[in-house]
């Protein structure tokens, strides 16, 4: 949709969640903005099998938002028409206990998609400075050597953290990931809406858990998380998007038109050229295969 001011979305200097929209429309319906994200999946999709054939960039795209905020169908009706061997998608759960006997990183590192393909991550490594900065009890669970209570987690914990998520994009992007970070902004109102849809439709139910209903009553402690999230890991090399996520059409839009616009400016992803002596094979080739 041409009317999409992509950089409106986009997160550059010092920003307040407060100030980001949560719903948007763009002016069209809902069968348009359907209609418009099937053309721009359709370009995402070809865009990347010339990725694969190209096979000198990955894709990283991390998805960030609270509960009910629309992460899987998002998955679900962005990336639709990729190849499935083009896209893989990781969802991250609590730890396991294999994972806790790594470092934190450890688990999104070898997550991370190959050149060629496309890697999502449906709740992605900020989970660390967001979800255990709300509850820093989980922190202890990490068995680290110079954390042993709650006070040992402090400022300078948290800084240290925000380093080293950094130095972890900034390296993979110096090796060919390019990295798009979206938080999907939903507001308390939408999101006590669509909990009560969870609640009142049978085949949802199995979504809803007590749990949700007390990390909500924790809703300003996490905006202040993700504003200083926002805030200390926007960078050229791995941007955040903050989307309007109340309208669920609108979202999906936008993202992928985001990543549409984003990967066009490569003008390097090229499939790869036919070396001399094969190109002047080619009617050889069609020849033996005409006359079998």
């Amino acid at each position: 949709m041409d009317s999409i001011n992509h950089s409106e979305y986009r997160v550059k200097g010092t920003v307040a969640i407060s100030d980001f929209k949560s719903f948007e429309d763009f002016g069209a319906s809902k069968k348009k903005l359907e209609k418009e994200l099937e053309d721009t999946r359709e370009k995402l999709g070809d865009l990347q099998d010339t990725l694969y054939a190209h096979g000198k960039y990955a894709v990283l795209v991390c998805l960030q938002g609270m509960d009910t905020a629309g992460k899987d169908s998002l998955i679900r009706e962005v990336f639709k028409d990729f190849n499935a061997r083009g896209v893989v998608v990781h969802s991250f759960k609590v730890p396991t206990e294999l994972e806790k006997n790594h470092d934190y990183l450890w688990r999104h590192y070898i997550a991370l998609p190959a050149r060629g393909k496309f890697g999502v991550f449906n709740r992605t490594h900020y989970e660390n400075v967001l979800v255990t900065r709300v509850h820093p009890e989980y922190i202890l669970g990490e068995n680290l050597p110079d954390v042993n209570t709650k006070e040992d987690i402090n400022e300078a914990f948290w800084d240290r953290r925000f380093e080293q998520i950094n130095a972890f994009e900034k390296t993979i992007a110096q090796n060919g990931t390019l990295i798009y970070k979206f938080f999907l902004n939903v507001s308390k109102e939408e999101q006590k809406n669509r909990l009560l849809r969870r609640l009142d439709k049978p085949n949802k139910r199995w979504k809803f858990s007590p749990g949700d209903l007390k990390e909500r009553k924790l809703w300003d402690m996490y905006m202040k998380c993700y504003q200083e999230v926002l805030n200390r890991t926007s960078f050229d090399h791995a941007p955040w998007y903050a989307i309007p996520a109340d309208n669920k059409p609108a979202a999906r839009l936008l993202v992928a038109s985001i990543l549409l616009n984003e990967l066009k400016q490569y003008n390097d992803i090229k499939e790869p050229e036919l070396d001399a002596d094969l190109k002047e094979r080619l009617q050889e080739f069609k020849d033996q295969l005409q006359n079998e």
